[in-house]
């Protein structure tokens, strides 16, 4: 009755998505489906986490965030958890070949985020590296599915990917990241002087993210283009519209895209895709 368990497992994973990120759930869906649970999986396990740093406020989130890590290891070198999150965890981990070198710098940055308030240029990008770029790399892993020529051919896109979507973040949620957290991620950034000009150069940052990692969507494999140029399409709308908001708005209110807007990206997407148009 392992397999009840494992399979119990991965259902949490995919819950946790479900509940805590629409447009990531969104994608995942139309991934190819041996693809669907190794992403929740990944998934989980970086939202448990960044969870005990962003809300565990009347916590010890420290020692929570140490002992997320140890069990990690343990997991991975167990290869089981009695923590569901970990269990399907470890279980891509160890599938992917998903090592120390990717994970590591992914606790790094959230333990980050227990000691630092505002982030200079080396910070910033050592965050984002071990916050998103990693992320990227987990997923691009499974995607590839062991062939490491195209991991290595791939994986300066997928950093760039996962550079935009979270800068995207740190935009969309400058005044939360403020108010209720005390952290500025973007460097000499004072927020309450939040300027177009300021705000300018942020976004021209972060398209030259989006337009690097374009080319490399477009030569992933099958299985999983569709859902990854989905979650492009999601964060590029995204950008529009707080490209378009008066750097006032953006630091005053949470842009976002509605659901029903996210489903007709969907639909648009996939047309695009089922005639070669990406």
């Amino acid at each position: 009755m392992f397999s009840l368990y494992q399979e119990v497992c991965r259902e949490c994973a995919s819950l946790i998505t479900r509940r805590y990120s629409t447009s990531f759930s969104l994608g995942i869906r139309v991934f190819d489906k041996p693809l669907r649970a190794p992403i929740y999986g990944i998934y989980g396990f970086v939202r448990f986490a960044d969870e005990i740093v962003d809300t565990f406020h009347d916590k010890d989130k420290a020692t929570l965030l140490e002992r997320f890590r140890q069990d990690t290891y343990l997991a991975l070198e167990e290869g089981i958890s009695l923590n569901p999150v970990l269990q399907a965890f470890q279980e891509v981990a160890n599938r992917y070949n998903i090592g120390r070198d990717l994970i590591d710098p992914f606790l790094d940055s959230m333990a980050m985020d227990l000691d630092f308030s505002r982030y200079h240029d080396d910070l910033y990008k050592e965050y984002i590296y071990g916050s998103a770029e990693v992320v990227g790399l987990m997923c691009l892993k499974v995607f590839v599915d062991g062939d490491e020529a195209e991991y290595e051919r791939l994986k300066d896109s997928a950093c760039a990917l996962g550079s935009a979507f979270q800068k995207i973040n740190f935009l969309r949620d400058i005044k939360s990241d403020y108010e209720e957290r005390g952290r500025v991620y973007f460097p000499g950034v004072d927020y309450n002087n939040f300027t177009a000009e300021v705000k300018a150069e942020i976004e021209a940052d972060i398209k030259a993210d989006f337009d690097f990692a374009l080319t490399g969507i477009k030569q992933l494999p099958g299985s999983a283009r569709l859902g990854v140029y989905l979650a492009y399409v999601y964060y590029t709308k995204l950008f529009q519209k707080i490209k378009n908001s008066p750097a006032t708005r953006v630091a005053e209110e949470r842009i976002r895209v509605a659901d029903g807007r996210k489903v007709y990206l969907l639909a648009t997407s996939a047309v695009r895709a089922r005639f070669g148009l990406l």
